[in-house]
């Protein structure tokens, strides 16, 4: 679809498929926006699609909503018609058994997110202010045009949930758990561990040393280094992780390939091992994304960030603490020691906290085609929003840091 504005020269086309846009015209608009992460990258949306884990066939159904100026590309995003709310972390099962028990159809939906992926950050990619407002109100209106039941833009950043609210979306927030490098550093684990309460300290000391006692040992390979028989054996684990818990994974073996081929830099795994007659044996693994590859990391961090991202994980042996140390501690001791600024925990999991990830609020913008149902969701949201806000409030009355006593006045 291609449609022009009257009152401009934006052109809105609106291309159904990666190979109509290029990486390299992609990629230069994603790295203007902050929180750029890597799974807004071409390469990984390429990936989903072409290695058909995110695809019509699975109920993700992808379309590249495109503004122009001339053969300028001013702002873009990834949507997906859905069949479902499945790998969305945005939970609304609620809305649309709402919708169900009304006769109103709620599926097909519209979502603009990165498939499977609760990371926040940028989902409106633009060059300034006006072509992102632009892209939201010819997203509300090509879905008003498909007679989509709704939009969803999902784990946004700050200045996407700016325009989505401008727009008259509804925003709704949830929480996640992230670890915060201090500054200039940490100088190692130990520092880092100096600097919670002493209850949590010896908690975390009292994991370790199971993992230790059991005889696991773990290394870690980046990029290039990851070997074919590593991404093989990451792959059975994180299979029979979803298998165990009685469904599909959602990615698919040639989903992590083509991250081998063309986006390697981004991905560390932690491979834990035990020695069995003198032969180290795997038995289970951790993978990280990371912004960038810890080689360019010097020159890098003067300006943007470096951050990490836990992101998969399995295990074929069943070892008690082996879940804390692969997916917590060790990505941490990485961290620290390659001055990564944040590591994201993921979506959920309170128990987080006492590995010194602490709570940070999401949000995502909603628009519903439905005027009375819109209005329900709305007062929702505000329910919604006043228990996050407590529940929040909760969480940092119990936070893992060690309380610094106040500053003695004359």
């Amino acid at each position: 679809m291609a449609e022009e504005d009257s009152a401009t020269d934006y052109v809105i086309r609106v291309l159904n498929s990666p190979l109509q846009l290029s990486a390299e015209v992609w990629n230069s608009l994603l790295a203007l926006q902050p929180d750029a992460s890597p799974f807004m990258r071409y390469e990984y949306l390429a990936a989903l699609h072409h290695s058909g884990s995110a695809t019509p066939a699975t109920g993700w159904k992808l379309r590249l909503v495109t503004v122009w100026l001339g053969d300028v590309l001013q702002a873009a995003c990834a949507l997906y018609i859905k069949s479902h709310s499945y790998g969305e972390y945005v939970f609304d099962w609620a809305w649309a058994n709402a919708y169900q028990q009304h006769g109103v159809p709620y599926y097909p939906k519209a979502v603009v997110a990165a498939p499977f992926t609760p990371v926040p950050g940028a989902r409106l990619l633009a060059r300034d202010g006006e072509s992102r407002a632009v892209l939201v109100q010819a997203l509300v209106a090509w879905c008003e045009q498909e007679e989509l039941s709704s939009l969803h833009v999902l784990f946004a950043n700050p200045v996407d949930v700016t325009a989505c609210a401008d727009a008259g979306l509804m925003l709704r927030h949830t929480v996640q758990f992230h670890w915060t490098n201090k500054e200039p550093g940490y100088r190692d684990f130990d520092d880092f561990l100096a600097s919670l309460a002493h209850d949590k300290r010896k908690k975390i000391r009292q994991e370790r040393r199971k993992v230790a006692y059991a005889g696991v040992t773990f290394r870690h390979a980046q990029g290039r280094a990851i070997t074919p028989q590593d991404w093989d054996f990451f792959y059975r684990c994180y299979e029979r992780t979803y298998l165990e818990h009685g469904n599909a994974p959602y990615l698919s073996r040639d989903f992590f390939q083509r991250m081998a081929d063309t986006m390697p830099e981004h991905w560390l795994l932690f491979v834990a091992e035990r020695e069995v007659q003198g032969v180290k044996i795997p038995i289970a693994t951790s993978l990280i994304a990371v912004s960038a590859d810890s080689a360019c990391a010097s020159g890098l961090k003067d300006t943007q960030p470096l951050v990490a991202y836990g992101r998969y994980w399995g295990a074929l042996e069943r070892v008690d603490c082996l879940h804390f140390e692969a997916c917590y501690y060790q990505p941490l001791q990485w961290c620290i020691a390659h001055g990564v600024t944040r590591f994201e925990g993921g979506a959920q999991g309170e128990h987080k906290m006492a590995r010194a990830l602490l709570p940070v609020k999401t949000t995502s913008a909603h628009w519903l085609a439905h005027p009375a149902f819109a209005d329900a969701v709305e007062r929702f949201l505000e329910r919604e929003g006043a228990g996050i806000a407590g529940y929040m409030d909760d969480l940092a009355q119990r936070s893992p840091l060690k309380i610094t006593p106040p500053a003695q006045t004359s």
